[in-house]
């Protein structure tokens, strides 16, 4: 897992901007802020990481993030590991586990989200949870108890008063099955635009919690001169290795 990008909703507006980005560098943690954590003056900083323009290091995951992960010891945490399709693979990065669950917790307004990787055709590979379940309508829900793993999904623009680049999941029928996370919206609409994205089934879990019911995985190509997850936003603020984190 190379990058992983922190995204924070601005409670009035409910705008994602995305604040921050932590990297795993040998044996240390290193998180900055991006450029996202100026767009909005209600943003102040996160954890103890009171400056903007430094970076900062640690052994230990920080524990913003570590706090984000079901702790091993938990009875749930084989039930946990098989809804983010990870229960075959032993000695989970935590890196990993964030960038599956998302990192949502129901106290703040983050999530996490990884930058996609490459697989071996040379694609680029993003996972994601379907958001917004609890408001599709009873007819939706029983779609989705329907859905196999491998089964083709849709990405498809919709009109949206609270989100210019909405994508909606859909069935073939087809029938709504989710959101597409907002934070990741506006780029993958240009990937969508231009190139075209793969979107299947990953993980169908009927025994989680509805953010967990339905891991989806994308497959795409960039369009040429497009990199993903390189806008504004998402250039760092620190210029120096100025601060060093226990």
């Amino acid at each position: 897992m190379n990058a992983l990008y922190i995204a924070w909703q601005d409670p009035q507006t409910r705008a994602w901007h995305t604040v921050g980005k932590l990297t795993k560098e040998q044996d240390f943690y290193c998180f900055v802020y991006t450029q996202g954590a100026l767009s909005s003056s209600r943003f102040n900083y996160l954890g103890r990481m009171f400056d903007r323009s430094k970076r900062y290091y640690s052994r230990e995951l920080f524990p913003l993030f570590s706090n984000r992960i079901l702790n091993k010891s938990r009875s749930e945490y084989p039930d946990y590991l098989r809804w983010l399709a990870l229960d075959g693979e032993s000695n989970q990065e935590p890196m990993q586990l964030l960038a599956r669950s998302g990192g949502k917790r129901a106290t703040d307004e983050l999530c996490v989200f990884p930058h996609p990787e490459q697989n071996a055709q040379g694609e680029y590979v993003l996972y994601f949870l379907s958001h917004g379940l609890r408001y599709l309508d009873q007819t939706a829900l029983q779609r989705i108890e329907t859905l196999t793993e491998g089964d083709c999904l849709t990405l498809r623009h919709e009109k949206n008063d609270h989100d210019d680049f909405a994508l909606v999941l859909e069935t073939h029928e087809p029938v709504k099955v989710g959101y597409c996370p907002r934070y990741l919206n506006r780029d993958l609409w240009e990937v969508l635009d231009k190139k075209g994205v793969k979107l299947f089934v990953e993980r169908l879990n009927h025994d989680a919690p509805l953010q967990f019911r339905l891991l989806c995985k994308a497959v795409f190509t960039l369009p040429a001169g497009f990199e993903v997850f390189s806008g504004g936003e998402y250039q760092v603020l620190a210029k120096e290795l100025q601060a060093m984190a226990a």
